[in-house]
């Protein structure tokens, strides 16, 4: 008569003790096939064999109990100064002032001056060039799915994964968080909730907003900051009860523009104070208004920091995890920078120096502070140093782990250069929009943002260098005093481009958005992604590169924000054409049965008469039938 002993069993630690003859993951198994079987093995021995597997077990358990659980904090377009704990004089962040107290502290840590391209570098610890997420619309703002993510790296170690904000890393398959690692999703689509990836019927609500859960469309109800802190409690509670470590990755997109829906008791607060020492020397009734309703904005993260700290210590999760706090970029506005310069978009340090806390009671002492350069590149490294946990495969980080320094042993830190470029554009341009940075010194182009590239521009921007260990903001241009200096770092950056572009071999283009996949049925291709060439702004007409998984059938729909009258609409894929016609008080025509080419293709459609910028589609709709 066989039997069966299955001892301790627990999936939700990745590990159990059954015995059954094999060792899998922490699992401990041995057969036995009842008294005939034991007969044949002393009784110490098979105790050896069960203490040997309780033992494992018990490993295992310490281990879990041990990695921390992670939980990554970055706001939308708030500034370094937008906090009382870096000197802002009037914004009111009690909560956050706090955990900077109790926190380690890297005074020296640098972003992208925009957020795609910060996001890219955050998530696979590399410089976002190398990932193809060069800018943040028309088809630049994807990343290579091929790429290695923070999530993955940490689902494979055994921790839930969840976001709750803001992702801007592609909106379809096989580019979504979902897709990319991530167990739950709460996000918006494309940069933001008033922009056009977003669903037409959310109307730019930041209120009771329209979110996409785990691929599915969603009415929310609250601010959509509250929104997504609640959704991230509820799952790290989850992951509490099945025992798993959780890393959280909650970037909001507040305090993003529009501003026209911001908390409003918070908002009333804001109008009634004097700005004035916040407002860097633009007083004026516009300027006032909108630094009011970001800080404003800035407040409820605020509060909700509090009350996810609340959480973490009832659950009596605080003491291991690991909580990081850090901007996207520099403020959205011209506001106060502490001692710097400059505001998003730019690559004087208001527009890439932020703040960076990271508190660990169990293994970080508070009030830890390193003056070390360090950047968003690092994030993953560290905190798979934190959780004792490792890339498969051959993946080159350009990041380092921080946690030495985080924890004041980085004494003998080597020096190192960190290179920031961002700029619009299908194609990197060297020297174009950069600052590179080494511990004493820092060269830059503040070319400007908004240029493609440099070619014929008249009164572009000079190089400028500084001392900036000692002028942190940036007032004395050594760029013609110190020419040796110039060439060196000059001779660094061109390393560095080199590097980095040889990543991707010159070839920047988008990586494509597959259709018909299984795991995405809907697919709605909007404006955020499609490739308009060098116009400005969002374009008026574009193509999609695309990846058919299937000939089809397909039923495509065409739609605009509202009705544009009576036109001819033609939906081309690849060499083929499709002619219909969309009614004037309609907003939307329907394709009802499409045969594609199966692979590679593009996208796009043809409007008859005059397209003005009003009259721009929002998406083309592809469901599988």
């Amino acid at each position: 008569m066989a039997a069966e002993i299955c001892i301790g069993e627990g999936t939700s630690l990745k590990f159990g003790v059954c015995f059954y003859g094999v060792i899998r993951r922490g699992t401990f198994l041995a057969n036995w096939s009842g008294p005939d079987e034991i007969a044949g093995m002393t009784f110490v021995k098979y105790l050896l064999i069960l203490a040997a597997g309780m033992a494992l077990c018990a490993s295992e358990t310490l281990q879990a109990q041990t990695r921390p659980n992670i939980i990554v904090v970055m706001p939308d377009d708030m500034g370094y100064g937008d906090l009382g704990a870096t000197g802002n004089p009037v914004i009111r962040t009690p909560h956050l002032d706090r955990f900077a107290k109790e926190s380690a502290e890297l005074t020296n840590f640098y972003v992208s001056p925009v957020c795609s391209p910060t996001r890219a570098s955050l998530m696979t610890g590399r410089y976002n060039y190398r990932t193809r997420c060069i800018d943040t619309f028309k088809g630049r703002s994807m990343m290579e799915p091929d790429e290695v993510t923070m999530a993955e790296a940490l689902k494979e170690e055994g921790y839930a994964t969840g976001i709750f904000g803001k992702w801007h890393l592609g909106d379809n398959f096989p580019l979504r968080p979902q897709d990319q690692g991530f167990d739950e999703v709460l996000i918006h689509r494309g940069g933001g909730l008033a922009q056009p990836s977003e669903p037409i019927e959310n109307d730019k609500r930041y209120t009771d907003p329209i979110l996409f859960h785990n691929g599915e469309k969603i009415q929310a109800k609250g601010y959509c900051t509250d929104v997504y802190f609640d959704a991230a409690i509820d799952f790290m509670k989850k992951s509490q009860e099945s025992g798993d470590p959780f890393f959280v990755y909650l970037p909001p997109n507040a305090p993003h523009g529009p501003y026209h829906d911001v908390p409003e008791d918070l908002l009333a607060y804001y109008k009634s104070i004097d700005l004035t020492p916040a407002l860097a020397g633009n007083v004026s009734d516009k300027h006032k208004d909108t630094v009011a309703r970001v800080f404003a904005m800035v407040e409820n993260i605020d509060q909700n920091m509090g009350k996810m700290d609340a959480f973490l210590d009832e659950s009596d999760l605080l003491e291991n995890t690991l909580v990081l706090f850090f901007t996207d970029n520099g403020p959205n506005t011209m506001r106060y920078v502490g001692p710097f310069r400059g505001m998003k978009a730019t690559v004087h340090e208001g527009g890439i120096h932020t703040m960076f806390y990271a508190r660990w009671p169990e293994v970080l002492n508070a009030g830890v502070k390193s003056d070390r350069i360090s950047a968003h590149i690092d994030i993953m490294p560290t905190l798979l140093d934190a959780a004792g946990a490792k890339v498969s495969g051959d993946v080159k980080f350009d990041g380092k782990s921080v946690l030495p320094l985080l924890k004041g042993e980085g004494k003998e830190w080597p020096d190192r250069s960190l290179v920031i470029q961002t700029h619009r554009g299908d194609i990197p341009q060297s020297f174009h929009h950069f600052a590179l940075m080494t511990q004493d010194w820092k060269l830059l182009r503040g070319s400007g943002f908004g240029l493609e590239t440099l070619d014929g521009q008249a009164n572009v921007p000079g190089f400028e260098l500084y001392h900036i260990s000692e002028d942190r903001g940036e007032t004395n241009n050594l760029y013609d005093s110190k020419p040796d200096k110039v060439q060196e770092l000059r001779k660094a950056y061109e390393a560095w481009m080199a590097d980095v572009s040889s990543t991707r071999e010159d070839n920047y283009a988008p990586p494509r958005i597959f259709l018909g996949a299984d795991e995405e049925l809907i697919s709605d291709l909007s404006i955020q992604d499609w490739r308009v060439g060098n116009q400005t702004g969002w374009g008026t007409a574009g193509k999609w590169m695309v990846d058919f998984t299937r000939t089809g059938p397909f039923e495509v729909s065409v739609s605009w924000t509202e009705p544009i009258g009576e036109r001819d609409i033609t939906l081309i894929i690849g060499d083929e054409s499709v002619a219909g016609k969309l009614s004037a008080d309609e907003g939307s025509v329907t394709f009802p049965d499409i045969s594609v080419p199966e692979g590679e293709t593009t996208v796009s459609v043809e409007v008859g008469g005059k397209v003005g910028k009003g009259d721009t589609l929002r998406f083309v709709t592809f469901e599988r039938k």
